[in-house]
């Protein structure tokens, strides 16, 4: 394990999260066939507002579109389905945890996104996975 001793680069975490998707079990390839990546250096204030939150350092990433389980049969036009990723954040945050590599945060985060976009809730995530706790 790789631990961050230089700021990282979005290429690298954009990378990093492709690969994630494309790694992903073959159940889930057509659902993460239709996730756009962006890599931003930070969540914008008014997405920080809308969880509360005021310090861009806390938000590590983000999914943005309608949940697959949400979506009706008729194929409705919803808008591209993102999953954001806050470079500053996820430095930080690879600084703060010191037990992580950044192969590590990002893949998890990006799957944590990509468990949104098959419509499960955070506490859904977090009955699997207590990465946070």
């Amino acid at each position: 394990m790789s631990l961050m001793t230089e700021p990282v680069r979005s290429p690298e975490i954009e990378k990093i999260a492709q690969r994630t998707l494309e790694r992903l079990p073959a159940a889930f390839q057509a659902a993460a066939r239709e996730i756009t990546l962006l890599v931003m250096e930070h969540a914008p204030r008014d997405v920080l507002a809308d969880f509360g939150m005021s310090d861009p350092l806390e938000l590590t990433g983000l999914y943005s579109g309608v949940p697959l389980t949400e979506r009706s049969f008729d194929g409705g036009p919803y808008g591209p389905a993102e999953i954001h990723l806050y470079r500053a954040a996820i430095e930080a945050e690879l600084l703060d945890r010191r037990n992580v590599s950044l192969e590590e945060l990002v893949a998890h985060i990006t799957v944590h996104e990509m468990a949104h976009h098959l419509g499960w809730s955070d506490d859904d995530i977090a009955a699997i996975d207590p990465w946070w706790e």
